[in-house]
Formats: C-alpha cells, structure tokens, sequence
C-alpha cells in the first residue's frame, strides 16, 4: 500500500450560502491524499499501472467548476468520482479550503476534510 497525494491545487470557484459568492467568487485550495496498491507499478514503471495525478487534478478541477452552496458536496463529488474512476484506489481524501472567507474577520482559510473508503461505496 502506498500513498499520492496532489497538494494544494488552486481553483477560483463560486461555491458558498451567499448571492455574493455565486456572483464574485473566490480562491480555494484542494488538497488530495490517495492509497492504493502501489507494488505493481514500483516494479513496471509503467503509469498504467498507478494513480495519474494528472487525473486526480482533473477531476478536482472539473468538481469545483460546479456551483455547491457547502464545500462538503463538493468534496463528497470529488471522493466520489475519485473511487468511481481510478480502481486501484482504496481510500481517497479530500481537503476543500476556502481562501479568506467572508466570515466578518481575518481567517486565513476555513478547511473541511472528508475521507471515504471504496468498501464504503456499497
């Protein structure tokens, strides 16, 4: 077992509750962590025979391009379609941050993090 992890993807998205953020949106950072059987592809060196980051970041990006009012629907897509596509993943986990959110004060970010198991899927 081992584990890729693709770190702090930006995105300028439209998600949150307010008109606001669906007009003006804002920064956002994705940070995606995933385990998977990593022998195979430690011997052929052959990319098929691992997890692409370059897929991994696809599917963040195509996720946050779609409006969500809360940051967990969208990481529960991106879980999702993690452990739909790639089959050698075991467990995927998402962390969607919020860049400067308009909570009334000076937060740097605010992070949600989910984690989701393929045997969860049944």
């Amino acid at each position: 077992m081992g584990t890729i992890k693709v770190k702090n993807i930006r995105v300028y998205a439209y998600h949150g509750c307010l008109v606001e953020e669906g007009k003006i949106g804002s920064d956002y950072r994705v940070d995606v962590a995933v385990k998977a059987d990593l022998s195979k592809s430690a011997v052929s060196d052959e990319l098929e025979d691992t997890v692409d980051y370059v897929h991994l970041n696809k599917i963040v990006k195509e996720e946050m391009a779609i409006r969500s009012k809360l940051l967990e629907e969208v990481a529960k897509r991106i879980l999702d379609r993690i452990l739909s596509e790639i089959a050698i993943v075991n467990v995927a986990k998402v962390e969607v941050s919020k860049i400067n959110p308009p909570i009334g004060g000076n937060v740097a970010m605010v992070t949600i993090e989910m984690i989701k198991r393929r045997k969860d899927l049944k």
